[in-house]
């Protein structure tokens, strides 16, 4: 796979420039996730619905664990802050506030599932995309994977996104409520020594 998979243009070298801070495993993952997120678009027909937008797909599963990135400030939950910094990066790059405020949603919503499902095209195939990573849609096979695995390794990233979750919960009370992803990873953690994320990663089709 080459660079060609991924858009180009001034949107997304901002995207690639927001992310080049985060740990290559979850550098990794996010642009795996815009892959998968689009292989699924294009496999559903979602791709030619009306409101399919590429360069906002990539912008949400390109930002979406900012929120675990050394900008956020462990102050709220994860993906609100990821969310946030996304949004100031959009904003910068001078997009309209319906889009910069599309992507924010898909952001905020990446873990909440049953929810982001319902809330239009791009925080549903974000999500799904996300999932995806984690070994978890029927599209994404082994084989249809191996090509962005090559492209962008895995480098044990369930783990790796583990534990930046688990340091954002430990930031602060608020970082890591009880009942949000971050807060019961921190809680598994502390009780077993690992989570259900990383147990079902290794019954996944892919693993780390």
């Amino acid at each position: 796979m080459n660079d060609a998979i991924l858009p180009t243009g001034p949107l997304a070298d901002a995207v690639l420039g927001a992310i080049e801070p985060l740990p290559e495993p979850l550098r990794n993952h996010s642009l795996r996730t815009f892959v998968f997120a689009e292989l699924i678009a294009r496999e559903t027909g979602e791709c030619d619905a009306p409101g399919y937008d590429r360069e906002l797909l990539f912008a949400a599963a390109g930002l979406h664990d900012l929120g675990l990135g050394p900008g956020a400030t462990g102050q709220q939950r994860f993906e609100v802050e990821g969310a946030d910094l996304a949004a100031s990066v959009l904003v910068e790059r001078g997009l309209a506030a319906a889009r910069v405020d599309q992507v924010w949603e898909a952001i905020a919503l990446h873990t909440s599932g049953g929810i982001a499902e319902r809330r239009g095209t791009l925080a549903r195939l974000t999500r799904a995309g996300v999932l995806a990573d984690l070994g978890r849609h029927p599209v994404i096979t082994p084989e249809r994977a191996a090509e962005a695995h090559e492209r962008f390794p895995r480098l044990d990233a369930v783990r790796s996104i583990v534990d930046a979750a688990v340091a954002h919960a430990d930031r602060s009370p608020a970082a890591g409520a009880p009942y949000t992803l971050a807060g019961e990873l921190a809680r598994e953690r502390r009780a077993d020594g690992t989570t259900r994320l990383e147990a079902g990663a290794a019954d996944a089709p892919w693993c780390g």
